[in-house]
Formats: C-alpha cells, structure tokens, sequence
C-alpha cells in the first residue's frame, strides 16, 4: 500500500499564502505524477494542478500565476504554494499519485486524507 500524508493547510486571510505538503510512502518503485485537488462545501472534486516525475506541471485555469506546484523526487513529496489566496479558494486539498508498486510493478493510485485550506476575514 501507498500513504499520503498531508500537511500545512489552516485558516488564512485574503491575500495570504499557504505552503502544502504531501509525502508519499510505502512500497513504491516508482512515481509518475503528483497532483493537489480540492473539493468545497456542495461542489465536486476538481483538479488544482498536478506534476510528473520529469517536472512538467498543469494548472486550472484559475489558480494560474498564484499557486505553484513543485516536488522532490528523493522524498517522494509534493508541495503547493499558494499566493494571493482568495475566499473562493476555501476547500478541502487532497494530495493524489500515480505510480507503480515495488510488489510486481503493479500501477497504484492514491489519495491523501485531506487539508482544510480556509480564506477568511
């Protein structure tokens, strides 16, 4: 099995900055993409931004050029930066993975328990 454990999520003021951490652990051979998403009251579950191993990212269009995904491979972690943050941001952050297993090199995925992320005044 993989573990995802998360951290760094709490309450913020608009216009503040989080960091978010997510560090992968297990039986894993090897990970091909890391990724954060989020899930407000009522809303479905939708993608923030995601990473693979060779470093290249995706954004949702309404975090670009305010949060920065990024990883490092020897820690199996990933990390969320997130600036200017604004109310609309409030959601639970989910960390998730893709990979294969050290067991038979069979794919994994994996998702983390969450972070609340709140933007408040």
């Amino acid at each position: 099995q993989v573990q995802l454990v998360e951290s760094g999520g709490g309450l913020v003021q608009p216009g503040g900055s989080l960091r978010l951490s997510c560090a992968a652990s297990g039986r894993i051979f090897s990970i091909t993409s890391m990724g954060w998403y989020r899930q407000a009251p009522g809303k479905q579950r939708e993608l923030v931004a995601t990473i693979t191993s060779r470093g290249s990212t995706n954004y949702a269009d309404f975090v670009k050029g305010r949060f920065t995904i990024s990883r490092d491979n020897g820690k199996n972690t990933v990390y969320l930066q997130m600036n200017s943050l604004e109310p609309e941001d409030t959601a639970v952050y989910y960390c998730n993975t893709h990979g294969l297993h050290t067991d038979a090199l069979l794919p994994f995925a994996s998702w983390g328990q969450g972070t609340q992320v709140t933007v408040s005044s």
